[in-house]
């Protein structure tokens, strides 16, 4: 298996890496390549699935928490 050597990480960085792979308890080398993986990989999803998904997240909102004056009024909020 290949290896890859990545020199001149900002130490901002290193320390967020190093605290998310703690949180997943892995090892940050581990953590890379999950993080490789989710930007260079990306899970390939279905139009069908994906309306499947949005379907259920409006199902677990109440129909009348937000109308269409709400709507109007957040979009025309800030607006000269």
């Amino acid at each position: 298996m290949p290896a890859l050597t990545i020199k001149n990480i900002p130490d901002a960085l290193y320390k967020e890496l190093k605290l998310v792979a703690q949180q997943h308890q892995r090892s940050i080398n581990s953590e890379v390549i999950v993080c490789l993986k989710r930007v260079l990989l990306p899970k390939k999803i279905s139009p069908e699935d994906r309306l499947k998904n949005i379907q259920a997240l409006r199902s677990q909102i109440p129909p009348d928490v937000i109308t269409v004056e709400d709507i109007a009024r957040i979009i025309d909020e800030g607006r000269p």
